[in-house]
């Protein structure tokens, strides 16, 4: 019965944004930010920055409000908002340059320990050059498959791959980096 009632409230509220309600349009934006500021920062290295692409993109989420179909995740349609947003951001800022490698490596997975917080992941993410970062974080931290990735970025489907293998061994190489620093070997 809660899942019902539940589902039925987040109607209301968003009706209610529709109308242009502030108290209905703060509450979302209370219960969404936190979460998206964390998509933004995925994106975008500084975090004012990420913070002002979260904000630009309520205000997207606010006008485009009306649009939301109730099909599909309330919370996934925000979602995309922000990614969308944040590509759109690198690209004004930077010139993002994607490796265009047609023998992409094959992707490899060694286990890691979890002795790595979320600050030291994010680190690391964060040093992989824009068109790796992009790329990585579309296909494993947003679940993006390489033809729609490709399609979002403007790119070959086998640069999308290329990218994202590029991006894995880049990692790998700086958490064997860091655990060997950590370890003292290095």
């Amino acid at each position: 019965m809660k899942v019902i009632a539940l589902h039925q409230e987040e109607r209301e509220i968003i009706s209610e944004a529709v109308e242009n309600n502030r108290h209905a349009q703060q509450k979302i934006y209370s219960s969404y930010s936190p979460k998206m500021l964390s998509v933004c920062r995925q994106y975008i290295k500084d975090l004012h920055e990420a913070e002002d692409i979260m904000i630009t993109a309520f205000m997207k989420v606010f006008s485009n409000l009306k649009n939301f179909e109730h099909k599909g995740s309330f919370e996934g349609w925000i979602r995309r908002i922000m990614v969308n947003e944040c590509i759109s951001f690198i690209r004004v800022q930077k010139k993002v340059k994607y490796i265009e490698d047609e023998n992409f490596f094959e992707e490899t997975h060694n286990n890691t320990d979890s002795q790595f917080n979320v600050a030291d992941i994010q680190f690391l993410i964060d040093s992989l050059p824009d068109g790796y970062k992009m790329v990585f974080n579309l296909y494993a931290i947003e679940g993006f498959k390489h033809n729609e990735i490709a399609k979002m970025l403007g790119i070959n489907e086998g640069t999308s791959k290329s990218q994202l293998s590029h991006a894995r061994k880049m990692l790998q190489g700086q958490i064997n980096k860091l655990k060997n620093f950590q370890n003292g070997t290095e």
